[in-house]
């Protein structure tokens, strides 16, 4: 493993780099690469940096965060709303963004059935109260499938310049490795969890035997849980309350399906037609130069199709054809495109679709395009 720090001669300055906050974000990534939740909750999101980091794992459909100070979420909320281009271009995943006001020490419906719990430097700022709380809610209650934990490794401090007691002044509390482990391995053996240590921000070569500088606990559950005993625990009514929520464009959704299948269809079939178009054009010349060598009907030329449509072979059942000023082209023919046949699995989706918005021959197999100005 590269080391993730530079040491300043003279001075012992310890920095990291990355960011420590940016290698303790990196770890929460890694493990969603890993694990693959398609629910989890950020317990502490502060900015909501790591909920925007998150948002991009294709993997997760639920992302929800929870903390104690409204204004700096609504502050930094914006950052979790859809961008234009994720209205142009949806994707097959769902996936929704939510925010909400509330203490961890708090049980509330709304935070159930996630799979990755994230806990990023939030413990060391509770009240004593509310770190006794805090397993029952975390481990009993919402009884994720994974937990992480990450908290200040006390006995690194020293080596940061400027701590006398505790890194922030928020800080309730800094363990040293024996302390978190000793009350994490309590938490685990409470409620059914296994938990390994790790951490990040490696120290200067020589002075290993203080750890890292963030200590992190991977709490993963042994067993699932029963509905029976969640069903115990739920509250009557929530406790939080939401500040934000945003629903991105999905592919799942009828109306952006409907979107995407008629551009792709739109689009496809004016590749066809400038191909018959060219092709007949071609069939004329050699014609008027040539009258003993005539071409046969509509062979549409390859060249004229991308790279990925290229590879599309037309039978003679799927050829589109030319009657008058307009197009025929076999819906058939356009479902064989492999993007047109990924939106919308069969024919006959493809043509309920695009029905109402693309215009279909009389008995509904084929797309007709206008070549008037053509």
């Amino acid at each position: 493993m590269d080391e993730t720090f530079q040491e300043e001669r003279f001075t012992g300055v310890v920095k990291f780099t990355p960011p420590l906050y940016k290698q303790r974000y990196q770890f929460i990534k890694d493990l969603v690469g890993k694990y693959k939740p398609k629910k989890v909750a950020d317990l502490g999101c502060a900015d909501c940096t790591l909920l925007w980091m998150l948002k991009f794992c294709s993997c997760i459909e639920v992302l929800a965060g929870v903390d104690t100070c409204a204004s700096v979420m609504r502050e930094k909320m914006h950052r979790l709303s859809p961008l234009p281009g994720d209205y142009l271009q949806p994707t097959e995943r769902s996936l929704t963004v939510t925010l909400h006001h509330g203490s961890v020490a708090q049980k509330d419906p709304c935070m159930l059935g996630f799979d990755l719990v994230t806990c990023i430097e939030l413990i060391e700022h509770l009240e004593e109260s509310e770190l006794k709380k805090f397993p029952e809610v975390v481990f009993g209650f919402m009884a994720p499938s994974i937990v992480v934990i990450s908290i200040p490794n006390a006995e690194f401090n020293p080596l940061l310049p400027g701590v006398t007691l505790f890194r922030h002044p928020d800080h309730k509390f800094e363990w040293n490795r024996a302390q978190f482990q000793s009350w994490a391995l309590e938490a685990a053996r409470r409620y059914g969890y296994s938990v390994e240590f790790t951490g990040v921000g490696h120290p200067p070569a020589g002075m290993e035997n203080v750890g890292f500088c963030t200590q992190i606990g991977v709490f993963v559950r042994k067993y699932t849980q029963t509905s029976e005993s969640a069903q115990s625990e739920k509250p009557t009514e929530g406790v939080y309350k939401t500040v934000f929520k945003a629903v991105y464009p999905s592919l799942k959704e009828e109306k952006y399906l409907q979107s995407a299948a008629v551009s792709e269809v739109i689009f496809t079939a004016q590749i066809i037609t400038r191909s018959l178009l060219d092709s007949l054009m071609s069939e004329h010349k050699e014609y008027n130069d040539d009258p003993t060598e005539r071409k046969s009907k509509f062979q549409p030329s390859m060249n004229c199709f991308s790279e990925d449509l290229g590879k599309l072979v037309v039978e003679k059942s799927m050829k589109p054809f030319v009657n008058g000023s307009v197009v025929y082209i076999p819906l058939k023919t356009i479902f064989s495109f492999p993007k047109v046949k990924r939106l919308c699995a069969t024919v006959e989706k493809l043509r309920k679709l695009i029905a109402s918005k693309v215009p279909l021959s009389s008995d509904g197999s084929a797309v007709l395009l206008n070549t008037e100005h053509e």
